[in-house]
């Protein structure tokens, strides 16, 4: 077998988003939506169509807090998927 050569752009591994996703599971993120509100909270799920739910999400709009939700459900093709 020979080694595999390195990713482009100096990146240690290339990943598929969804199996890193499901190692952040818990993990607290950041959503934006193509809207420019973002959504905060801690990542509980997401599927093959990207869809995101969160739990203690607090809903920010032009960087100010706007609510709070206990739970929330972003549908996929809403969001920019940009994850901190």
């Amino acid at each position: 077998m020979s080694a595999q050569a390195p990713a482009p752009n100096g990146a240690a591994d290339a990943r598929d988003p969804s199996g890193f996703l499901s190692e952040i599971i818990g993990a607290p993120v950041t959503v934006k939506l193509n809207s420019g509100v973002v959504y905060k909270g801690e990542l509980q799920s997401v599927d093959g169509y990207m869809n995101i739910a969160l739990e203690q999400a607090k809903e920010f709009v032009d960087g100010k807090l706007r609510r709070n939700y206990g739970d929330a459900f972003v549908r996929g093709n809403n969001g920019e998927q940009t994850m901190k």
